[in-house]
C-alpha cells in the first residue's frame, strides 16, 4: 500500500522527491521506495530529517515505524520528543488544537509563542469554545516576583513579563466567550503542559533557556495513572490553585 500520507506532505511542502532525497542524503529511487511501501521503515535519521523538511510529525507519517518503538509499558505513550521545542513542526501544533473537540489547556508560563506560530488562534479558540470545548490557560503573574527573577535569568530584550501581558491582551479579546477561561499560577515556570483532549505536548524548562531551545515531548494516553495523566494531574492541582485574572473570564 502506497505511503499517502508522505505522497500529501511532500505536495503540501511543495518538494519534489529529488528535493527530499538531497536533503536526507539518499538516492531519489529510496524515496520512491517510502512512497509505494507504507510499510517501509526509513533508517530514523532520515525519518526525524524528512519529517523535518516536510514539516510533518514523523507518527504521521510512518506511524508504525513510531508504534515498533515504544511498544510496552509507559514509553507507549510517548508520540515523540523533540531536543527543542521550536523543533516540533507547527503542523503538530495546528493538528492537536484542530482535533480537540472537549478540553484544550494552555499552561506555559507565558504562552507568547501561540499567538506568532498558529494563525488566526484567537479566531480558532473562539470557534472551539462555542462548540463547546473547554479553553483554559494558565500563565504567569507578570508581576510577580517569580517573573522578575525569571527575566533576570533569561535577560533578554522581550521581557516575560511583556510576553505574559501580550497573551492577557489576546485573551481579553476573548473574555466574552463562555468556556474561556485564564487563571495566574507560579509553579509551571520550570514545565509546561499544552492539552488536547488525550494527547499533550510538555516541555521541562532547562535553567536559563527561554521555552523554544528546551525539549519537548508528545504523550498520548494509553493507560490510567500513566505519564499523561500524571502530567494532566499536575496541571489540575495548579488551575485548581491559580489565582482570578483581573478583567478576564476566569
Amino acid at each position: 500500500m502506497a505511503n499517502d500520507a508522505l505522497r500529501q506532505a511532500l505536495a503540501g511542502a511543495r518538494l519534489t522527491e529529488q528535493e527530499l532525497a538531497d536533503t536526507c542524503q539518499v538516492d531519489v529511487k529510496t524515496v520512491a521506495r517510502w512512497l509505494a511501501d507504507e510499510g517501509r521503515r526509513p533508517h530514523p535519521r532520515h525519518r526525524w530529517t524528512a519529517s523535518e523538511a516536510l514539516g510533518v510529525d514523523e507518527a504521521v507519517l510512518w506511524p508504525d515505524a513510531v508504534r515498533k518503538n515504544v511498544k510496552t509499558g509507559p514509553d507507549r505513550e510517548i508520540v515523540a520528543v523533540y531536543p527543542y521545542r521550536s523543533a516540533c513542526p507547527k503542523s503538530v501544533w495546528r493538528r492537536l488544537i484542530g482535533d480537540a473537540s472537549k478540553e484544550l489547556v494552555f499552561a506555559g508560563y507565558t504562552n507568547y509563542f501561540l499567538w506568532l506560530e498558529i494563525p488566526n488562534l484567537r479566531a480558532v479558540l473562539r470557534r472551539k469554545a462555542e462548540r463547546g470545548c473547554r479553553v483554559r490557560f494558565l500563565v504567569g503573574d507578570p508581576d510577580s516576583e517569580v517573573t522578575r527573577r525569571r527575566e533576570e535569568l533569561e535577560a533578554v530584550p522581550l521581557t516575560v513579563g511583556t510576553r505574559i501581558r501580550i497573551t492577557l491582551d489576546e485573551l481579553g479579546k476573548l473574555a466574552d466567550v463562555p468556556g474561556v477561561e485564564a487563571r495566574y499560577g507560579d509553579e509551571h515556570i520550570a514545565l509546561s503542559v499544552f492539552r488536547f483532549d488525550d494527547e499533550m505536548l510538555v516541555t521541562p524548562h532547562l535553567a536559563h533557556l527561554a521555552g523554544h531551545d528546551s525539549p519537548m515531548f508528545h504523550v498520548q494516553r494509553q493507560q490510567e495513572d500513566g505519564l499523561y495523566d500524571r502530567f494532566a494531574h499536575h496541571v489540575g492541582e495548579l488551575w485548581n490553585g491559580g489565582r482570578p485574572v483581573p478583567t478576564l473570564v476566569t
